[in-house]
């Protein structure tokens, strides 16, 4: 992978962590199957993903990236400190190997993310901002959450989406450019903070000339968005 990747001139700029068991992205099952959070699979899904931290080191890559699943919003919620120490635990084997652990945002609100960093302070957070994860689960806008935790995103996956019209079901990815994320807006708040990550664009749709097209159209917007 690393000759390939030397090679090929694709620069990785992190590991997308993922971890085995039931992962049911949706309001229905999600809570109890993602993450770190359901407990019958917390103790392995570490032990996962310090694994990946280890394999991340030797790919030369900077930081793990990963879902942390449905961090429950309050404090006092009895799975709250479990998780809170499970990341923990994650985070510091990370920084032994001199690696980040970024949050994919998604599951979280923005504000439980920063709580959850800053309880930790292991120095070594980053968040990996998928702005319409935010708005399709319904946490937050991403361009407010730059007050949030705008310090610590570290990439941008580019991607739109929708906000829910039910309790039941997450709001629809759309092309870039046509849901509620407000790009221009985002961008220019990012720059503001001095972001210097990468952008990483996501089609969630099957291979084929359609998503072929939307990322040749997003790259363009890009290119308007960030120099405009």
């Amino acid at each position: 992978m690393v000759a390939q990747a030397a090679a090929s001139g694709v620069h990785p700029c992190a590991f997308w962590n993922g971890y085995t068991g039931p992962a049911r992205w949706n309001f229905t099952e999600g809570p109890t199957t993602l993450g770190l959070v359901p407990l019958e699979h917390r103790e392995r899904r570490v032990a996962e993903l310090k694994q990946g931290a280890e394999f991340a080191r030797k790919i030369g890559v900077p930081a793990i990236i990963t879902h942390c699943g449905f961090i429950p919003e309050n404090l006092t919620d009895p799975l709250y400190p479990g998780v809170v120490k499970a990341i923990a635990e994650v985070a510091e084997q990370c920084a032994r190997l001199g690696l980040g652990f970024w949050f994919e945002t998604g599951q979280e609100t923005p504000v439980v993310l920063l709580r959850v960093i800053e309880e930790i302070g292991t120095g070594n957070f980053g968040i990996n901002l998928d702005p319409a994860n935010l708005l399709m689960y319904g946490k937050g806008n991403p361009v407010d959450a730059l007050d949030v935790f705008g310090k610590y995103v570290r990439n941008l996956h580019v991607k739109d989406g929708l906000c829910p019209t039910n309790g039941r079901e997450l709001g629809h990815e759309v092309q870039v450019g046509t849901g509620k994320v407000d790009y221009p807006r985002l961008i220019q708040g990012l720059k503001a903070l001095g972001f210097d990550g990468e952008l990483v664009i996501e089609r969630e749709i099957r291979e084929g000339e359609e998503q072929n097209r939307d990322i040749r159209q997003t790259i363009a917007n890009l290119e308007r968005w960030w120099n405009a």
